[in-house]
């Protein structure tokens, strides 16, 4: 048994915990949105076409922003394909997932879709294969309430109150050779400069994402950030960070700890950020929105699910259909912990994607839809971590990797909220051989008892959910936690994820 200690104390906040840091991602791709959260003929299908047995797992995962619709699908996006009469509404060609899209699902349905499953629209515009004056457009449509021309059209289509969207992402990854309309980052800066003073004229209170490095193994990135922010930094609120993580060649020991190549993520690009702050002489803060993030086994897609051909040109192709063990969904609430320890600047994130394409949910065409391993992490994370994210104390052995060196073998974060003095604490441990024994000394924390806990672990790290299996893998309460004297004490098996809730 390996021993760790840790102290939490409600006294050294990190930073407030904003909602959107529990957002996800829904893009037309694959089958997230055919087949996905729309399938007019299934059993559970509302009036809308929009499957019930989804919207019910969505609200319990406890989303509360998402990012539309893309992606690489927006760079060759047009919006005004997207609303209208379904029926005259054209078929066009993606080129970014080489597949054809309906638009059967546009704003104005996907916009009715997030009101039933309580979350915020958060919608990004296209720069790659458009411009400033396609951005002002669609969000004249969007926002504006009524008076002009497109502002109008929206009514006609059925929408008298404006959509109100405050959270706007200006392009995407356009430091990628692979997306349309590919830019360097000084002609990607002059752009998003432009579209982002030309949208604030029209709506000044729009909050605005500009793109950062698609991966921080990008060949330009800290280079990309600062010479973006130097062209942006008065125009934005936000800077982009996109990370993807998966085992790769059996290194487990590696990818358990990826989280360590996150923070270290977030820290050079708020590092970035503020030496362009500093150089500017600026009173402002540009904070981070971590808008693709999660467990996605790239190489797979590569070698297995692509679509290519002049004539292959499906619509809603079983692609990225990523399936998720134990071990994708302790490192995945590893992530978590991570974007909470950095609540001060990460104050947005979306989980990327939602439904069937590298999912927490998956559905079955007619059939049922289920939880895979990665949902429990999201959903308890989503549900206990309220208030403010603490800075903790962590005292834990470390282990080697071949990737990130010596690494501790325990991380945790804590949360509390000081309206209702509830706290929680989420912990992993890395090991694959040993479980950990953490005491965690409470401090400054009143008349505190164990509310609730959660263990996601299992014999076998490589088991998954499926069609076949939905329920195989699920949480337990652990029941090796005490709570005596102040003094909190929790065994971790190996390749596990915790939560305890205090109160």
């Amino acid at each position: 048994m390996t021993d760790a200690r840790l102290t939490v104390d409600p006294h050294f906040a990190i930073g407030p915990i904003n909602r959107r840091l529990f957002g996800s991602f829904v893009e037309h791709l694959g089958r997230c949105v055919y087949d996905g959260i729309y399938e007019p003929g299934h059993p559970s299908a509302d009036a809308e076409g929009f499957r019930q047995d989804v919207i019910d797992l969505v609200k319990e995962l406890g989303v509360s922003a998402i990012r539309y619709p893309g992606g690489n699908f927006v760079s060759g996006f047009r919006w005004e394909d997207s609303v209208g009469p379904k029926d005259e509404r054209p078929r066009r060609l993606d080129l970014a997932w080489h597949s054809t899209e309906t638009n059967e699902v546009g704003l104005h349905e996907f916009s009715s879709w997030l009101e039933k499953v309580d979350s915020e629209l958060m919608l990004a515009v296209n720069l790659g294969t458009r411009g400033v004056l396609e951005a002002l457009d669609l969000l004249e449509y969007a926002n504006l309430p009524g008076g002009t021309t497109l502002s109008q059209r929206r009514i006609d289509n059925g929408r008298t109150d404006a959509f109100g969207v405050k959270m706007w992402c200006l392009g995407n990854e356009m430091d990628g050779p692979w997306q349309l309309g590919h830019r360097s980052a000084e002609d990607y800066g002059k752009i998003a400069s432009q579209t982002a003073k030309a949208m604030r004229q029209l709506d000044p209170d729009v909050e605005l994402v500009v793109c950062g490095s698609s991966s921080a193994q990008m060949p330009t990135f800290g280079e990309w950030e600062r010479v973006v922010l130097t062209q942006t930094y008065d125009d934005v609120d936000y800077i982009s960070c996109h990370a993807y993580y998966e085992e790769k060649d059996g290194d487990l020991d590696s990818f358990l700890a990826s989280a360590v190549n996150m923070d270290r993520f977030i820290e050079s690009v708020v590092a970035t950020a503020d030496h362009v702050k500093a150089v500017n002489g600026s009173s402002k803060t540009i904070d981070i929105s971590f808008d693709e993030w999660n467990v996605w086994y790239l190489d797979r897609y590569h070698a297995v699910d692509k679509v290519e051909g002049i004539d292959n040109w499906p619509i809603a192709p079983r692609i990225l259909e990523d399936v998720y063990s134990v071990a994708d969904a302790v490192v995945f609430g590893n992530l978590m912990i991570s974007l909470l320890k950095h609540a001060d600047r990460v104050t947005s994130a979306s989980l990327a994607q939602l439904v069937n394409v590298i999912a927490p949910i998956m559905t079955e065409p007619g059939g049922p839809a289920w939880k895979q391993t990665t949902y429990f992490p999201f959903a308890i994370t989503s549900r206990l971590a309220r208030g403010r994210a603490l800075e903790l104390k962590l005292d834990a052995p470390t282990y080697g990797t071949k990737i990130y060196g010596e690494v501790p073998l325990v991380d945790a974060v804590a949360t509390h909220d000081p309206e209702t003095g509830e706290a929680a604490v989420f912990l992993v441990n890395r090991s694959q051989t040993e479980a950990v024994t953490v005491s965690v000394e409470l401090v400054g924390l009143e008349a505190v008892s164990v509310r609730e806990t959660h263990l996601l672990a299992d014999d076998d790290v490589y088991a998954k959910n499926t069609l076949a299996e939905p329920e195989r893998v699920s949480t337990r309460p652990n029941e090796q936690v005490s709570l005596e004297g102040g003094l909190l004490t929790v065994t971790l098996p190996p390749v596990s994820w915790s939560a305890i809730g205090l109160g």
